[in-house]
């Protein structure tokens, strides 16, 4: 279950994953590699910065058309 509260400028983990086209297990390995970082939240239910899951998503896509 999502949170219901949640500070205007973050995702969820949820939330992310959708934006990013992945599963939620990716979207923690991302955290785990270093290439996406929690900006709050718990640990259970981490909050994740909107403009760094946009920019990570902008690179995925720059990388794709490399």
């Amino acid at each position: 279950m999502e949170s219901q509260i949640l500070r205007p400028g973050y995702l969820t983990a949820h939330q992310a994953a959708r934006v990013l086209g992945v599963d939620l297990a990716t979207v923690r390995q991302l955290v785990r590699r270093g290439k996406l970082a929690r900006a709050g939240g718990t640990p259970r239910q981490p909050w994740y910065a909107t403009e760094d899951v946009a920019a990570y998503a902008a690179s995925r896509t720059t990388a794709k058309s490399a």
